[in-house]
């Protein structure tokens, strides 16, 4: 556009209309070669401040955004170079939108979430750490000190009887771009442009994971990133584990494949 730098009326006007599109560097030009020629003009000098409070905010929102998407790579790659698959949430109205972090030491902390099947009402986990052990995380729900399961009127469940399982190949594992997505999601990096090609491969269903599914019996002694990385679990957004008693009716049922998680 150009302008007359002596017409500050028509610098002003440029100034807003830059100002209107988002134009923030050509709006902070025009209102200083507003101000060069007239100095005591206070509504230039209003603009002005108006331009570099908005170019300051988004200047912080590109840098978190920025941010963001630099967190949740690392968090990506953290979960691809352990060999985790991730699918298609299943319980997200259980728990919101809730997913792994990364630290400062490259370790993973997951959010869990512990359904008693039985019931299928849900215990959940806000930080499970990929080195910690089942076992450690059920000896604290289970405690001589926490009450017991409302619903459990027989006090079934108990800590030595409980067992906890996962549902092998339960979904297709997501191509990088959707993990990336998720990952992203709530985030000032939601509406980023990410870029890198499509790994279509992973939208169709590899060939270890065809065949037998169903649940299969967590060893309580490992931890939480052995079995996260076994071949056919593939983790519906966040972990899911089912836990059960032996003492309960409703064990034979689980174990012998004649219950099923609802879709």
């Amino acid at each position: 556009m150009r302008l007359s730098p002596h017409n500050v009326k028509a610098v002003y006007r440029a100034a807003k209309a830059s100002m209107s599109l988002d134009l923030l560097n050509e709006a902070k030009s025009y209102c200083e070669k507003g101000i060069e020629n007239d100095p005591s003009n206070e509504d230039m000098k209003k603009l002005l401040k108006l331009v570099n409070s908005k170019k300051q905010e988004k200047e912080q929102h590109e840098a978190q955004a920025s941010q963001a998407v630099v967190e949740a790579k690392a968090c990506l790659s953290a979960i691809e170079n352990r060999g985790v698959k991730i699918g298609k949430a299943m319980y997200r109205e259980l728990t919101g939108l809730k997913k792994p972090m990364l630290d400062k030491n490259n370790i993973l902390h997951w959010p869990v979430l512990l359904l008693y099947a039985e019931a299928m009402t849900s215990d959940f986990v806000e930080d499970f750490c990929e080195t910690d052990m089942f076992a450690t995380h059920l000896d604290m729900m289970f405690s001589e000190d926490s009450p017991p399961l409302p619903w459990d009127k027989n006090n079934e469940y108990s800590r030595d009887v409980i067992e906890l399982y996962y549902e092998a190949s339960s979904g297709t594992p997501l191509p990088r771009s959707r993990v990336l997505q998720y990952l992203l999601e709530g985030t000032k990096g939601s509406q980023a442009e990410t870029t890198g090609e499509e790994d279509t491969s992973a939208t169709k269903t590899p060939s270890y994971l065809k065949g037998s599914s169903g649940m299969v019996k967590v060893n309580e002694r490992r931890t939480l990133h052995d079995v996260l990385k076994e071949p056919k679990f593939v983790i519906p957004e966040i972990p899911v584990f089912y836990i059960v008693s032996k003492r309960s009716k409703f064990y034979k049922d689980f174990t012998a494949g004649k219950w099923t998680p609802p879709n």
